[in-house]
């Protein structure tokens, strides 16, 4: 008797406190009325308890109005109404009169969002999660999206493989109803795969299915190739792997039956269990092609790989199916489909395949749009482009397309998507997505020395001018030493079909000796015009047609001797020259700067022409190739080659010669005497004597246009430029690098491409060797160098950045070393 009694006396408490009073009818937490509500009509509506939120918003969610009759249930609908809009923690209805009360407590705003502790996943990563469940500066707090947050990271971070991960949020209030959400996390260390073990594998063993899996026992290797930390998606993609392994090989009743993940009691360690069913092997007995082929029958019955009598494997049919889609998709069949139907007979173990071709409608391309290029203009792009605008779709043309943009250096990714028109079935558009990173650099330098004085240098390359796809280069040094400037423009589509021009312009006035070569001082001055033609999608022929002069000051007892014979021989030290240049070059590379597949090969051949002041001739051949060997490794092996010789007639002087002599110069008879040299050659000679006759001759190669080896850019490890013959100056035993007629250079670098995560940086190692040679007969393969080493490229916001530490390991007495090298700009 006591229960009903105390309900009827709360129910009259709670009809009294509802007519007089502003009282709580229902809370948000729970939506159902305490009581019933005694049905009035509304003269007006108040909200209470408002600070960021306008009464229009309430007003806008709230589905009571005046002259609205409120009841039992418009009360519950309208609490639930607003509680629904998730600006509020609390909402209460009341009743003052015919006035309807409206009582909020307001959530508070989510006023700074802090993400602490976290490595294996990016800062930037986990914001844009947040946001996407809710949580985000600015935004109403919610203590559920917190909770769902909390779950969600610690679900990311036991995927991969951190099971001792510790995900504490901490939510600080602050003035005006804000708060601050610090979310902390402890990753932890991830789970090892300790031991993987396949039951039921009787016909293979288990090593040879596990080479294909991602996932791995611990290894040495581990750290680098990351196979044994553990994911459930990465197993899960294993799994199929097996499946697909039997499969492959014809077992077709093949089957996982159990799999099982244990963990270790200190989370560190994963014991993955699979059991297996193997069945029995089979193999095809018939294969059909039915359908509308589109192409003639027998040009497609060609492109099936399986044939009756062989072992059963579904990779092949796949590959047989895609052959097909593919060559229907190159001429307008966007949505080809090809459908392998196989009828099982288990008894004989055999399947029997019928290809099935449906072709779809033919397809049209309506536009092809670019999105990303936000300096580079859509004409640059464009011109790239093998799949047109209202032609029929062609799968191949979209391809080659993405890697003629990859090509051109400006994007770090290139992504194409087909996308539909909406309310046809034949047309598509084709959106290619850009990222661009920057295409040039830029070079400042300022210093000062005793020697030199004041030296400036100035450098900026840009690939992309202005977006425009033209690429110039800019280049001033000077001090007192050494003046230099260079100028160079090139317009790679100077036609519409491809031609390219370009001009090439330079001055300088320095002193080689600064370059690690021969010692001599030099005046040129250089202008070329330089023409390309595209013959395939990846061949061009470039041509160049130059004038340049080059006045040589050397001196006896200073320069190498041969070099100031060179000189005399030609009787004069100013050396012009019409040069002409022509090349061929084939680019099949799948990316410009961070390539992975492909090969790179170029051979030229430049010479001076007939009336210059000596006439020569210089053959290069360069090539690279990308061999990718899996996701984790690349194989680069790269091979320069070059010779020179004249092909005029060589030029023989006897000149009068005083070689001068070892002379005591200061009188102090400890000093030791030193070289004097005599006064220039001369002739006709005024002597009789044919001691002070020396017969000198032009011949081979000029000096200055010899091969020099050595470097970062050839055999690292070895001082820039000092590889190959040497020769002292008159008086001198200093041996100066001077270069030769032949040039052997090579390389094998295995590059790691994910050992750092970024696409901006690569770490390789590599062995170099190579060498030059004074001439063809010269040539001892004893006599190159090698070294090998690591090395680092970064692709920076200011150029392509590459440093090495190398070990020459096959070198000589004499030869300059330099382990650690740095360079800045150039090739990546």
């Amino acid at each position: 008797m006591t229960r009903p009694l105390s309900r009827r006396l709360l129910a009259v408490a709670l009809a009294t406190a509802l007519s007089t009073s502003p009282a709580l009818v229902a809370v948000a937490q729970d939506t159902s009325l305490a009581s019933p509500v005694a049905p009035f009509t509304v003269s007006d509506i108040r909200v209470d308890g408002l600070q960021r939120i306008s009464a229009g918003t309430v007003f806008t969610y709230l589905p009571v109005e005046r002259g609205d009759t409120v009841d039992q249930a418009a009360a519950g609908e309208a609490i639930r109404a607003l509680y629904a809009t998730g600006f509020f923690e609390d909402v209460a209805l009341g009743r003052q009169g015919d006035i309807l009360v409206v009582t909020v407590t307001e959530r508070p705003a989510i006023n700074k969002l802090t993400i602490t502790g976290n490595k294996d996943i990016k800062t930037e990563d986990l914001m844009k999660g947040l946001d996407d469940l809710g949580l985000s500066e600015g935004n109403t707090f919610d203590r559920l999206d917190l909770d769902r947050v909390t779950q969600e990271l610690t679900r990311q971070y036991n995927n991969r493989g951190k099971y001792n991960v510790s995900v504490a949020p901490t939510v600080s209030p602050l003035p005006r109803n804000r708060v601050d959400v610090t979310i902390a996390i402890e990753e932890g260390k991830a789970a090892r795969i300790r031991h993987i073990n396949l039951i039921g594998n009787e016909i293979f063993e288990q090593e040879d299915i596990l080479d294909r899996w991602e996932s791995g026992e611990h290894n040495w290797m581990s750290w680098y190739r990351r196979d044994a930390q553990y994911s459930r998606e990465k197993l899960s993609g294993d799994l199929e792997k097996l499946n697909n392994y039997y499969l492959d090989r014809g077992y077709v009743d093949f089957s996982v039956d159990s799999q099982q993940v244990a963990i270790s009691p200190d989370r560190q360690d994963m014991f993955i269990t699979v059991g297996l069913h193997e069945g029995e092997q089979y193999t095809i007995s018939d294969v059909q092609l039915t359908g509308d082929t589109v192409l003639p029958r027998e040009r497609v019955e060609q492109m099936l790989l399986v044939r009756a009598d062989q072992t059963f494997s579904r990779s092949l049919v796949e590959i047989s199916a895609d052959t097909i889609t593919a060559s229907l998709a190159n001429i307008g069949y966007a949505f080809a489909q090809v459908n392998p139907v196989p009828d099982i007979d288990r008894e004989s173990r055999t399947v029997s395949l019928n290809m099935q071709v449906v072709p779809g409608p033919r397809v049209n391309v309506r536009r092809v749009e670019f999105k990303g290029n936000n300096r580079t203009a859509d004409e640059v792009l464009r011109r790239e482009m093998r799949q047109f605008e209202g032609s029929w779709y062609s799968q191949a043309a979209i391809d080659r397309s993405k890697i003629r943009l990859q090509g051109l250096g400006y994007f770090d990714t290139v992504d194409v998507e087909t996308t539909p028109v909406p309310g046809t079935n034949d047309q598509v558009d084709v959106v290619y997505t850009v990222n661009e990173v920057a295409a040039g650099s830029f070079v400042f330098g300022l210093g000062y020395s005793q020697l030199t004085g004041l030296s400036t240098q100035v450098q900026v390359s840009q690939n992309n001018f202005l977006g425009s796809g033209n690429r110039i280069a800019v280049q001033a040094q000077r001090n007192d030493y050494l003046q230099r400037y260079d100028f160079s423009f090139m317009n790679p589509y100077f036609t519409d079909n491809g031609v390219s021009l370009g001009y090439n312009l330079r001055w300088s006035e320095f002193d080689n000796s600064d370059f690690n070569t021969a010692q001599y001082s030099s005046t040129s001055g250089m202008g070329q015009v330089v023409m390309g033609i595209p013959i395939t999608e990846t061949d061009s022929i470039t041509a160049l047609l130059g004038l340049d002069s080059n006045q040589i000051f050397a001196y006896r007892g200073y320069t190498p001797e041969s070099i100031v014979d060179y000189i005399d021989a030609v009787g004069q030290r100013t050396f012009h020259a019409w040069r002409g240049e022509l090349g061929w070059s084939r680019n099949t590379l799948n990316s410009a700067l961070t390539p992975t597949r492909g090969t790179l090969q170029r051979v030229w051949l430049e010479a001076t022409l007939p009336g210059s002041t000596v006439e020569y001739y210089k053959i290069n051949y360069n090539w690279s190739k990308f061999w990718p060997i899996n996701r984790h490794l690349v194989l680069n092996t790269r091979t320069e080659l070059g010779y020179g010789d004249s092909y005029g007639d060589s030029v023989t002087r006897n000149l009068c010669y005083d070689p001068g002599s070892m002379q005591d110069t200061d009188g102090d008879p400890e000093t030791p005497p030193v070289y004097v040299p005599g006064p220039p050659p001369s002739a006709p000679c005024l002597t009789d004597s044919p001691d002070y006759v020396k017969t000198v001759t032009a011949d081979g190669l000029p000096f200055f246009e010899n091969f020099y080896a050595g470097g970062t850019r050839s055999v690292r490890g070895f001082d820039d430029n000092t590889l190959g013959p040497r020769e002292a100056a008159l008086g001198s035993s200093y041996l100066q690098p001077i270069g030769g007629s032949v040039k052997t250079v090579g390389s094998v670098e295995l590059i790691f491409p994910t050992l750092i995560e970024s696409s901006a940086a690569r770490v390789s190692a590599f062995v170099d060797f190579g060498n030059v040679y004074k001439d063809f007969d010269s040539w001892d393969a004893g006599e190159l160098r090698a070294s090998s080493g690591l090395a680092l490229m970064w692709r920076s916001p200011m150029g392509p950045i590459s440093i090495s530490y190398a070990y020459p390991f096959k070198k000589k007495e004499g030869d300059e070393l330099e382990r650690l090298q740095f360079t800045f700009g150039g090739t990546f």
